[in-house]
């Protein structure tokens, strides 16, 4: 499967607390929430697919930040945007975060990134500058 940058949107209908591992708990508001990640490791870009599965409740195992939250009953995910072959991970995460609001602390272990989470009230808020961060540098 091939490498690459992606992002996950996700729904969630109502204010919720969720413990994001060793991250700690976080208080949650209604909305829409975009996870920026890369896959350049084995496996690649199939590490959606394994989000997707933690998503729709058939894994259970928590191994990054964001399985916290797809995990979470309340969680949905709507939609995943994705640049095969470019390590854009960073740009795409402040982008996002230029256009919400950041969740501090999640996702952004390995950078200096303050989050790779970003929340808004809309969903178009997120959606647009994900497909625009995707789409136009493919």
């Amino acid at each position: 499967m091939a490498n690459g940058t992606y992002t996950l949107l996700l729904s969630l209908p109502a204010d919720a607390t969720v413990t994001f591992g060793a991250a700690g708990e976080r208080a949650l508001e209604a909305g829409w929430y975009a996870y920026t990640g890369s896959a350049f490791g084995p496996g690649g870009l199939s590490r959606v697919e394994r989000h997707a599965r933690v998503a729709r409740g058939e894994h259970d195992v928590r191994h990054w930040h964001v399985d916290y939250l797809t995990g979470h009953p309340l969680t949905d995910l709507d939609a995943v945007y994705v640049t095969e072959g470019a390590d854009r991970e960073c740009a795409v995460a402040r982008a996002l975060d230029d256009a919400g609001a950041t969740v501090p602390g999640l996702g952004a272990s390995d950078c200096d990134c303050e989050s790779h989470l970003a929340y808004a009230p809309e969903r178009e808020t997120l959606a647009a500058v994900a497909r625009e961060e995707h789409e136009t540098r493919r």
